[in-house]
């Protein structure tokens, strides 16, 4: 139910709620997964072994890997208006899930700061023609356009700090007491109030998921060849250009070059698939 680095919170299936680690102290453990444990004294245990994931989103980089939550079904990237969020990595987050098998939707959060959020939306149509669904909300006003597509959903909430998120858990659990905080309007970012991950029952078929604030979104796990294949975009023009090994930036006969050509968002989501294919995925010891 929660994740706190090397120890976590278990709830069994008659409700019980454990205070664990893992054998061995390790750290593989998500929020979301479905364990066994032993029973190592009251209220504590130790997390024995982990059931088989139905999926898994995760970050990486070179050096180290961080688990977000495990067998969900969808991600809702949480954007606002302000603090302005990053386009690039809504697109790393979206490219995350596309390539773990989990639906991801965008949830434009609020929505009361009317002139912003009109622009913010015209600016996410790009990624509505894309096939991404769009929610449209204020959580500080009515979140209801959410809890339909919450039912008999395993969902995460993933986003930058100051989106909203912790607000929205309260919003659809007035009893859940997520912690919020104010914006820094100066640096045009949030204050992190979450600091792990943490698991919300809606009813006895589905739940939220609460994750910390994200300021990064590592892909080094997926091979620069998949990551073509994550930008939906680009996805049916694969092998298409004049080279096999193209890299899409000066090579002669490129099918993606020419297809982003005159269109600025094509062009930016092409330096953006560029950007990642470019990463140095030697291993660091």
């Amino acid at each position: 139910m929660a994740s706190f680095g090397r120890r976590f919170e278990v709830t069994l299936q008659e409700g019980t709620a454990l205070k664990c680690v893992r054998r061995g102290k390790r750290t593989d453990v998500a929020c979301g997964d479905k364990v066994d444990v032993a029973l190592t004294g009251p209220g504590e245990g130790v997390i024995e072994s982990i059931h088989e994931r139905h999926t898994l989103l995760y970050r990486a980089d070179a050096w180290h890997e961080k688990l977000l939550a495990a067998n969900v079904d969808q991600v809702l990237v949480v954007v606002a208006p302000e603090p302005s969020y990053s386009d690039e990595l809504l697109t790393r987050t979206l490219v995350a899930a596309d390539a773990a098998g989990v639906t991801p939707m965008i949830v434009l959060n609020k929505t009361d700061l009317a002139d912003a959020a009109a622009r913010a939306k015209e600016s996410l149509q790009y990624y509505v023609e894309l096939g991404y669904p769009l929610i449209t909300l204020s959580a500080k006003q009515n979140s209801d356009a959410l809890r339909p597509i919450l039912q008999n959903k395993i969902s995460l909430l993933v986003g930058q700090s100051g989106m909203g998120k912790s607000t929205l858990i309260n919003a659809l659990l007035p009893d859940a007491g997520a912690r919020t905080n104010d914006i820094s309007t100066a640096l045009d970012s949030g204050r992190h109030t979450t600091t792990n991950a943490r698991c919300y029952p809606l009813n006895e078929r589905s739940a939220i998921i609460d994750s910390p604030g994200l300021q990064e979104f590592g892909l080094h796990h997926l091979s620069s060849n998949a990551t073509e294949g994550y930008f939906r975009e680009f996805s049916g023009l694969l092998g298409q250009c004049r080279f096999q090994d193209c890299r899409h930036q000066n090579e002669p006969g490129c099918a993606l070059k020419a297809f982003a050509a005159n269109n600025p968002q094509r062009e930016t989501r092409l330096r953006y698939l560029i950007a990642l294919q470019q990463v140095d995925r030697t291993p660091h010891y």
